[in-house]
């Protein structure tokens, strides 16, 4: 493999930058659990006013975050409505039903943008037959198809009419500033109308580790006892909220260079014959379908990874690009051309420019 690797494989794969590092060396500590960690508490203060909610929790992953999301807001033996592609029902090793005793409900939605029409035929109220629906569950931006991102006025509508049923709404938020972003609105006005929000610091924002659960207060407290359980106490976790402190300030601002460079990918790999992109690209991912090329993705990623180029497929035919802080639009150009003459010897021609 070339000295200079590439990793499009996704945005978790981020370095601390510098100030963070910095940060990290320098935070103020003590012991989480007893809430005496001040670098801890200030990051969950601080998160919870960039979101509009009263209180935030800080804990080591997203998908810690869901979890106890779907547990604060079920029962066991219900049903969570979600999207068929979302992360919580296919990438989180089925927590739902290991925690919070809960199944899925899929729906299979355009883009992976659910509407309060999809949604409305499969809730189930309390019966003899089947399991209740207990909560909805939302993504935005939507991992799995294209990082695309939910039009406010969708996602009010389904908040509302849920919240007229009594049902509650979890956002999973995991790259909501990017998609702050995309719309150019306040992170905050994106998570109104959600009970709780998770949203992640180690993906676009940059940071080493964490994410956040936020919502009201009593929500909050019941989730650090569900952390503890979870095994999410971490102690002197200023060290890390330091370095959350860095990016929940500073990075997202720079979120639209990510966003360009994937639209720069996805209109270059477009042109190239036997590949579509099968989602709009409005964030910084981009799939990649490679069906009419002759190749499968994972042998496609195998070729690809020996020109020092990394991409994870995410079935037979598709592979997922992503684009975050330590990948350059000159990194960007240089994966287009490695794609183009992979794809070349294995078609015996050249893709058109």
């Amino acid at each position: 493999m070339p000295e200079r690797v590439i990793d499009l494989r996704s945005d978790t794969v981020t370095k601390p930058t510098p100030a963070m590092r910095r940060a990290m060396a320098e935070a103020e500590v003590g012991d989480d659990v007893y809430g005496e960690d001040p670098t801890v508490n200030r990051l969950e203060e601080r998160a919870a006013e960039i979101m509009g909610k009263e209180a935030a929790l800080f804990v080591p992953s997203g998908t810690m975050g869901n979890t106890i999301a779907v547990k604060l807001h079920t029962r066991h033996g219900q049903e969570v409505i979600c999207e068929a592609r979302s992360h919580v029902f296919n990438y989180e090793l089925a927590m739902m039903a290991w925690f919070a005793g809960c199944v899925p409900r899929p729906i299979q939605a355009e883009h992976g943008i659910l509407t309060w029409r999809l949604i409305e035929p499969h809730i189930r109220p309390l019966g003899p037959h089947w399991a209740p629906t207990g909560l909805i569950v939302l993504e935005n931006t939507h991992n799995m198809a294209g990082g695309t991102v939910y039009p406010p006025d969708v996602f009010r509508e389904i908040c509302d009419r849920a919240h007229a049923l009594g049902l509650r709404v979890h956002l999973d938020g995991a790259r909501l500033f990017n998609a702050a972003t995309f719309l150019g609105c306040p992170v905050h006005e994106l998570a109104r109308g959600a009970d709780t929000v998770m949203f992640c610091l180690s993906k676009g924002l940059g940071a080493p580790v964490g994410s956040l659960l936020v919502g009201s207060r009593d929500a909050i407290a019941e989730a650090r006892l569900y952390r503890k359980r979870l095994g999410g106490g971490m102690r002197q976790a200023g060290v890390l909220a330091a370095a959350g402190l860095i990016a929940l300030e500073q990075m997202p601002a720079r979120l639209h260079e990510d966003h360009r460079n994937a639209r720069l990918l996805a209109q270059a790999l477009a042109e190239m014959p036997g590949v579509t992109i099968p989602h709009p690209v409005q964030t910084n991912i981009v799939i990649m379908d490679i069906s009419a090329t002759g190749i499968s993705a994972p042998d496609l990623s195998a070729r690809l990874k020996t020109q020092g180029l990394l991409i994870n497929p995410t079935g037979s035919h598709q592979l997922r690009l992503v684009t975050h802080y330590d990948v350059s639009e000159t990194d960007c150009v240089r994966a287009i051309e490695i794609i183009r003459e992979t794809l070349r010897s294995v078609r015996g021609q050249v893709p058109a420019a």
